[in-house]
């Protein structure tokens, strides 16, 4: 029995393996084998150790001990091609899975996009794309007749015009604004009636007055207490 067959157990009638259980047991059989592979690393550096401590006090220890590691080493070797082996079977087999399902998920799609264009019919489709092109067209001439003034009784009033009458009233607005220039007769400060030296004048005489008179009042007031 092969190496594989002992593996998935290949017997006559039985159902074969599905690929997720191919690949858990190789899995499993990979793990053992890594596991091993650590047992006999460690078998041989303890041999390597046993014959360095010998060495030529001991020879038939120590030539013992080599010939264990070789045996070791041997399986070791062994190991690590069945390693190689079932790693590279594994990922074809997950590489053989990834593609089934691609296949199966564009198949499905495929059903899909099948079953959706049986729905549409190639001459419909241009028949009704026809339809939607008249459409379009019928509605762009209703806004033209209808955003057009001509068709209400209006007038179409030309731009150029209104803009000669908007210049022309600027230009009065300027004329109007260049004669109001200055200050007007309200604005101006009013002419003084009187000269200002005789205003002084009047004011200090005035000031003058008051204090004589504010003195003969005292005065007054003092002979009604000396009397």
């Amino acid at each position: 029995m092969s190496f594989f067959k002992r593996i998935f157990r290949d017997d006559k009638g039985a159902a074969a393996p599905t690929p997720q259980e191919g690949i858990q047991r190789l899995r499993e059989i990979e793990e053992m084998l890594n596991k091993k592979s650590e047992f006999l690393e460690k078998k041989i550096e303890a041999q390597i150790n046993i014959a360095k401590n010998n060495g030529m006090k001991n020879k038939r220890v120590a030539l013992r001990a080599l010939k264990s590691k070789r045996h070791f080493e041997k399986q070791l070797q062994q190991i690590d091609g069945s390693l190689s082996t079932i790693e590279y079977q594994r990922e074809a087999l997950e590489s053989a899975t990834a593609n089934v399902e691609v296949f199966n998920v564009l198949r499905v799609a495929n059903q899909a996009l099948e079953a959706v264009h049986k729905q549409l019919d190639t001459d419909e489709v241009h028949k009704i794309m026809d339809e939607a092109a008249e459409q379009r067209e019928l509605a762009d001439e209703l806004s033209g007749l209808l955003s057009n003034p001509e068709n209400f009784g209006g007038q179409i009033i030309d731009e150029d015009e209104l803009l000669a009458e908007l210049e022309e009233l600027e230009q009065e607005g300027l004329s109007a604004e260049l004669l109001q220039v200055g200050p007007s007769s309200e604005e101006l400060p009013s002419v003084p009636t009187t000269e200002p030296n005789a205003a002084i004048k009047s004011s200090k005489a005035s000031k003058n007055q008051q204090k004589e008179e504010e003195d003969e009042e005292v005065m007054k007031q003092l002979e009604m207490w000396a009397s």
